[in-house]
Parts: structure tokens; C-alpha cells; sequence
């Protein structure tokens, strides 16, 4: 059946997924026509067409600077934490609550792990910096274990624990939804032919649960690899200040600070260009990979 047939056949479900496909478009694919301000000396008085072509100048200028290495060298190792940390916790915490058999606290506990995610980021960066200033909730129990009383955030050394402490706590009851999910279709009769095989709970959470997650761990982890070196500049604008831009600063937030802040926005949008690229390759890499090992795989 070609395209045509399909949607003549299921007019409603392409009607339903019409303003996805229109938010997609709008705000995604035509603003694409944007990066090729990256290559003239872009005034917005002038125009892109009348602004002075200078090719790839803004890219050499950055690759140059200063900046490069501690912007290159905080983005990844921002997002490697936060793939070790953060990404395993919503699995983990899937599997746990699947083994409660109390239904009222299982729907208790996802209700409390949910709330943070409805949360402004505006209003949880908040939080993160009331609980870290010298006589913070969190500083108070830093200093009870034998640290020194300062400003957590105002510390380069503590600032990125902060950051993915903060993301984990916001995100991983939402996040662990999917696997939640997952978890549904696996048969539950392997369940009982692994306990009269004599299997208990750590080996049936082993050979039948995450081989039964598995598919979707993977499909999430190349996601979460595509838009590795997209790190949320907004929370980290939020929290950072000139203290920690020593470990703080990374690309996105140093194109919003470049372009919006000092308007320098055809060099902001060569960054920015920069980034998506290295998040492209990033993305295909780890597909290619994980279809030769797993077999699995977006494409």
C-alpha cells in the first residue's frame, strides 16, 4: 500500500499527528535556514543577503580561541556524568518499584518522584541554590561529614556534582515512565518458569527483566548520545557565574553569553552550528555501533 493509499485509509491518525508534524516543522526544520548566518558577518540591519561574506572565519576564530578546550572539555564531561549517573537511575528505580507489591506505595512514590518534573527548572535552580549557599540544607550536611562551610556554587570543583544532582532529582520519576512501560509486555509466565527453575529476584531481574527492557534502554541511550554536547544552558546559565566558568561553561551556554548578551550572533551561530555537527556524528556513530552489537538501533 503506498503513502497516498495509507493516509486516504487512516485519515484520523494523520490528522491526530498533524500539529506534532507541524510543531516539528516550524520550529525545527525552518529555522535551519538560520545557520547561514554563520557565514557572513551577519548585521540584522543589513540582512543576511547584504551582510559581508566572510566564509569560515568565525569557525577558525573560535577554534583558536581560548575558549575551545575548557567549552569542548566541559561539554563532554558534563554529559558523560550525567549518561553515567543519571541515565541508569530511572532503569533502576523502574525495576525496584516494579517488585513492590503494595499498590498504594508504589503509586505513592511515583507521585513524589513525578512532582519535580512539573516543576519550573526556574524554580528548582532556585532550590539548588538555597540548599547550597554557606547555611543551606545541603551545606549544613557537607559540613556535618567534615567539609568546609562555603558556597557550594561559588566552588568550580562542586559545580558539576550540583548540576547532575539536580537533573536527576528533577527528572528520573518522569523518565522512568517508559520503562515502567517496558516492563508491562514482558510475559510473566518466564517469570514463573525462572522460580521453578529456582531463580530468585536478582537473577530473574538479570536473565528475563533487563533482556525484556533491553530494546528500549537502547533506543533512549542513542537519544540520549544525539544530544550529548546539548547540555541545558538554561539550568546551567541559572546556576553558573564567573567563579565556576572553569567547569560550568560549555558551548550552549557559551553561544547564549556570545550571541545574546554581547550580540555577537554570526560567531554564537557558528558554535552552535559546531555543536549540532559534533551531535550528528555522535548520534550516527552510536546507531551504527549498536546495530552490530545488539541489533537495535534508530535507523
Amino acid at each position: 500500500m503506498g503513502y497516498l493509499q495509507n493516509i486516504l485509509h487512516n485519515p484520523v491518525l494523520y490528522l491526530m499527528a498533524l500539529p506534532v508534524i507541524l510543531y516539528y516543522v516550524i520550529f525545527c526544520f525552518l529555522p535551519m535556514y538560520g545557520v547561514v548566518i554563520a557565514f557572513p558577518d551577519y548585521v540584522p540591519a543589513r540582512g543576511v543577503a547584504e551582510s559581508d561574506w566572510v566564509g569560515l572565519k568565525h569557525f577558525s576564530s573560535f577554534f583558536s580561541s581560548s575558549f575551545f578546550p575548557r567549552l569542548l572539555r566541559n561539554t563532554l564531561t558534563i554529559n558523560l556524568k550525567e549518561l553515567i549517573f543519571s541515565f541508569p537511575v530511572p532503569i533502576m528505580f523502574a525495576i525496584l518499584l516494579n517488585e513492590v507489591r503494595s499498590t498504594r506505595f508504589r503509586r505513592l512514590s511515583q507521585s513524589i518522584t513525578y512532582m519535580p518534573h512539573f516543576v519550573s527548572t526556574v524554580v528548582i535552580c532556585g532550590l539548588l541554590v538555597d540548599f547550597t549557599k554557606s547555611t543551606g540544607v545541603l551545606t549544613n550536611l557537607f559540613v556535618a561529614l567534615g567539609m568546609p562551610r562555603v558556597n557550594m556554587l561559588s566552588v568550580p570543583e562542586y559545580f558539576q556534582g550540583i548540576f547532575i544532582g539536580g537533573i536527576v532529582w528533577q527528572s528520573f520519576g518522569w523518565d522512568s515512565i517508559i520503562y515502567f512501560a517496558a516492563l508491562t509486555g514482558i510475559d510473566p509466565a518466564l517469570y514463573d518458569a525462572a522460580r521453578v527453575d529456582g531463580a530468585g529476584r536478582f537473577r530473574q531481574t538479570l536473565h528475563i527483566t533487563l533482556p525484556g527492557i533491553a530494546p528500549t534502554i537502547v533506543i533512549l541511550m542513542l537519544l540520549r548520545i544525539g544530544s550529548m554536547m546539548s547540555v541545558s544552558w538554561d539550568r546551567i546559565v541559572l546556576l553558573y557565574n564567573p567563579l565556576t566558568y572553569e567547569t560550568a561553561d560549555v558551548l550552549s551556554s557559551y553561544v547564549y553569553r556570545i550571541g545574546l548578551t554581547k550580540m555577537q550572533y554570526s560567531f554564537a551561530t557558528a558554535v552552535s552550528l559546531f555543536n549540532s555537527v559534533i551531535n550528528i556524528l555522535l548520534l550516527i556513530g552510536a546507531n551504527s555501533l549498536s546495530k552490530r552489537v545488539s541489533e537495535n538501533s534508530l535507523w
